[in-house]
């Protein structure tokens, strides 16, 4: 909530008390999850510490979060040197891949100095990891016959963290180029930032309808899409009054969704490819925010086509001054 808060202040920065009232509210709640964290006794969401903080520092240019933020503590306690089987995926429950992009975007364009620059320089080299992770010939990472990246191992719904994934390589493809950088190295072999593009691009084709199925996951998009999303108000009738369980007739229902929610991802695929366009099994048809979110943001950057990047609207409350050492340190 304090990321989705200071984040929006920096969207609404023209709406000056608004922007204010937002960073107001992110700092408490900041403030919040920070006195919660000290009761954790595992590392559990340890990045959404580092993720709020991040954004936390875009939107006040306070040099308290970028401290925080570039601690060698807390980055060990969100699993940043762990390099296990999910490391590498962003999702809802993970944010530390998405964090240690957003914190590389700071390190290519302002280089902050010393002593934020140790942490930021791991987190830019962790994120040329990741990268790597994606590529085809790496093996971290399976795909189908399709061509589709299996980042949660072949468990069900991969396509929101597919989705993901083409957004970062889209996104950092964007960093390296508006910082003059033609590409980046995967241990000895060196890659062009064309190669995360095209990485992007055949993740979000194969949601799109370049798949075995020839089947559009998003609805409402192409010839052929799911009709039985997993979704209350595409699967219950219009002016219907259903009580709770009531609603259970029109899940288990086999006719189709008599209200077509337009340019929903549902969950998609197996890990052979399979998709049975059933209501009641929503590890195919689920449709929800967080698919939709990765899905969205895919989009976006790869229409810009590399050249609409903003190198200095996130930096706004940023000046040279903050980017100073504090004292103490």
């Amino acid at each position: 909530m304090a990321a989705a808060l200071a984040s929006a202040s920096i969207v609404f920065g023209d709406k000056v008390e608004y922007s204010a009232t937002l960073v107001r509210s992110a700092k408490a709640i900041y403030s919040f999850a920070e006195a919660m964290s000290t009761k954790m006794k595992s590392s559990e969401h340890w990045d959404d510490l580092i993720w709020g903080g991040a954004w936390m520092y875009y939107a006040t240019g306070d040099n308290t979060y970028l401290a925080k933020v570039t601690s060698h503590d807390l980055a060990k306690r969100a699993g940043a040197f762990s390099h296990g089987p999910r490391y590498g995926v962003f999702g809802w429950d993970n944010k530390l891949a998405g964090t240690q992009l957003l914190l590389t975007r700071l390190r290519l364009f302002l280089s902050p100095p010393f002593p934020y620059e140790d942490m930021l320089k791991t987190f830019h080299e962790q994120t040329s990891i990741v990268m790597c992770s994606y590529l085809p010939y790496n093996t971290k990472f399976n795909r189908t016959k399709g061509g589709l990246i299996l980042l949660n191992h072949g468990e069900p719904e991969p396509l929101q963290y597919a989705a993901n994934a083409a957004f970062l390589a889209t996104l950092y493809s964007d960093y390296l180029d508006a910082s003059v950088t033609p590409g980046w190295y995967c241990g000895p072999s060196f890659f062009k930032t064309q190669v995360l593009r095209d990485f992007s691009t055949s993740q979000v084709d194969y949601i799109l309808g370049k798949n075995p199925q020839n089947i559009s996951y998003v609805v409402g998009f192409g010839q052929k899409y799911p009709k039985h999303v997993h979704h209350r108000g595409a699967s219950i009738p219009k002016n219907k009054k259903v009580t709770c369980e009531g609603g259970w007739k029109w899940k288990e229902s086999s006719n189709e969704n008599p209200n077509t929610i337009e340019g929903a991802m549902v969950a998609g695929p197996d890990k052979n490819d399979g998709f049975h366009d059933l209501r009641v099994n929503y590890n195919y048809t689920q449709a929800t925010l967080v698919g939709n979110s990765g899905l969205v943001a895919a989009l976006v950057a790869s229409s810009r086509g590399g050249g609409g990047l903003d190198r200095n609207g996130l930096f706004s409350a940023i000046t040279p001054l903050s980017l100073s050492p504090d004292p103490e340190t």
